[in-house]
C-alpha cells in the first residue's frame, strides 16, 4: 500500500484510477484501508479544486418540485398568490423571509439555498424621465 499526497491532476487521475480497482473489496482488508485513505485524500483535493456552487434559488425550487412530482400551482399558497408565484419564479420579485420560511418548511430546502439572490434576477431599469420645472424641462430619475 503506497499512498502519497494528491498534489497535482495526475497525482488526482491515479489516486481516482486505484479507487476504481480497489472499490470491490473485501470489508476489513488491507485494500480496504487503502481505499478508505484514498477516497480521504480524493474528497480533499474535489473540495479545494472543484467546489460545487450553492444552487440558484429559483433552480432549486424548481428542482424539488421536479423531484417531488409537482409542478408550480403547488407553490399557490406558500410562496403566495399566482401572481406572486409567477413574479418569483420569473426573477422579477425577490423572495421574501416569509416565503423562504414557507418553502423551508413545505419543500425542504435549506434556507442557505434560499436566502442568496438569484442569478437571473433581473434588476429594475431606472428610467429617465424629463419634468418641468417652472416652466422648463429637466432631466431627472424616478
Amino acid at each position: 500500500m503506497e499512498i502519497k499526497p494528491i498534489r497535482n491532476e495526475q497525482d488526482y487521475r491515479d489516486a481516482l484510477g486505484r479507487v476504481e480497482a480497489l472499490w470491490d473489496c473485501r470489508e476489513g482488508s488491507p485494500e480496504c484501508d487503502e481505499l478508505d485513505v484514498l477516497a480521504t485524500l480524493v474528497e480533499a483535493y474535489e473540495r479545494e479544486h472543484y467546489p460545487i456552487e450553492i444552487p440558484d434559488p429559483i433552480e432549486a425550487i424548481r428542482f424539488r418540485l421536479e423531484q417531488q412530482g409537482k409542478n408550480t400551482r403547488d407553490l399557490v399558497g406558500i410562496i403566495g398568490q399566482r401572481t406572486r408565484v409567477y413574479e418569483v419564479l420569473s426573477g422579477k420579485r425577490s423572495l421574501s423571509l416569509q416565503m423562504i420560511r414557507n418553502l423551508q418548511e413545505s419543500l425542504g430546502i435549506p434556507a442557505h439555498v434560499l436566502i442568496q439572490p438569484s442569478k437571473g434576477r433581473k434588476r429594475p431599469e431606472r428610467r429617465r424621465v424629463r419634468r418641468k420645472v417652472r416652466g422648463r424641462l429637466v432631466k431627472g430619475s424616478s
